[in-house]
C-alpha cells in the first residue's frame, strides 16, 4: 500500500460546524449549544432522507437539493422548533456565518507537510461547490487542496456509494491507495465499506460506532493523520 491521495470530508473535519454556536449565543442569548447542535444534525438528516427516498435514480435523486439549500431550510426548522423569532437580519447573520465557518488550527500546517510528501490532497464533501470555495478560501488553504469535489455532480448525498465513487472520477488511482479522513463516524464507516483506507479524527472522544468494520486508524485531531501516513510508509517498507 502507498497512499497516493488524503481526501477528505469538510464539514468537522476541516471546519467547526459548532464555532457557529457563538454567533447563535448573541443572537439567541442562552441557546447557541441547542441551535448548532439541532440545526447539524436536521442538516444530515436531510441529505438521508433525500438519498434514501430516491437511491436508483440514473440522474441522481428527485428530492435533491444543494446542501447550502438544506442549511437554510435545517436553521429555519431548528428555529421553529425552538420556538425562536425567525427575523430576516437573523437568518442572514447566521448563514453568512456559516459560509466562513472557523477552520481547526491545525489544519494548514497538516495540509502542507502532506503536499511536501509528493501526496495529491482533496476535499470530498455534501458541500456544494459554492460553499466549499468559500470556506477554503475564507480559510487560506486553496495552495493546499489540490481538489474539491462536491456530490452535486451526482445528487445524492454521503453516504451513497456513488459519493465515494467521485474520488477516483476526479483523482485517477486505485482505492487502496487513497486514504480517506473524516470526524463524522458514519462517514468513515460509508467510506469502508466502499473499500477505502479511513481514518477517523475523532475530536469528540466518542466510542467507536458498534457496525463494522472500525475506521484503520483514528486520532484526535488532524496532526493524527501524519502518524497515519507514516505508519502505511513504514509497513509498506
Amino acid at each position: 500500500m502507498k497512499i497516493k491521495a488524503v481526501v477528505l470530508d469538510a464539514y468537522g473535519t476541516l471546519f467547526d460546524v459548532y464555532s457557529i454556536q457563538a454567533l447563535a449565543d448573541d443572537l439567541y442569548p442562552g441557546m447557541g449549544a441547542e441551535i448548532a447542535v439541532k440545526w447539524r444534525d436536521k442538516q444530515i438528516e436531510y441529505t438521508r432522507l433525500i438519498t434514501q427516498s430516491d437511491p436508483h435514480n440514473p440522474s441522481g435523486s428527485r428530492y435533491f437539493k444543494s446542501f447550502w439549500e438544506l442549511t437554510q431550510l435545517s436553521l429555519v426548522y431548528t428555529l421553529d422548533r425552538l420556538h425562536l423569532n425567525r427575523e430576516a437580519g437573523q437568518l442572514e447573520q447566521l448563514l453568512a456565518q456559516y459560509a466562513h465557518l472557523q477552520a481547526f488550527p491545525e489544519n494548514l500546517t497538516v495540509l502542507q507537510k502532506i503536499k511536501a510528501m509528493g501526496i495529491t490532497t482533496a476535499i470530498l464533501s455534501n458541500g456544494s461547490m459554492d460553499m466549499l470555495t468559500s470556506a477554503v478560501k475564507s480559510a487560506g488553504m486553496d495552495d493546499v487542496l489540490d481538489h474539491l469535489i462536491s456530490v452535486d455532480a451526482i445528487r445524492l448525498f454521503k453516504t451513497s456509494p456513488e459519493s465515494y465513487g467521485l474520488i477516483q472520477q476526479v483523482i485517477p488511482v486505485a482505492k487502496e491507495d487513497i486514504l480517506f479522513v473524516s470526524s463524522n463516524a458514519w462517514d468513515a464507516l460509508g467510506a469502508a465499506w466502499f473499500g477505502l483506507t479511513t481514518h477517523w479524527v475523532n475530536r469528540q472522544g466518542l466510542p467507536f460506532e458498534t457496525l463494522t468494520p472500525k475506521p484503520h486508524f483514528s486520532g484526535p485531531d488532524l496532526n493524527s493523520v501524519l502518524n497515519s501516513l507514516e505508519a502505511i510508509q513504514r509497513a509498506d517498507t
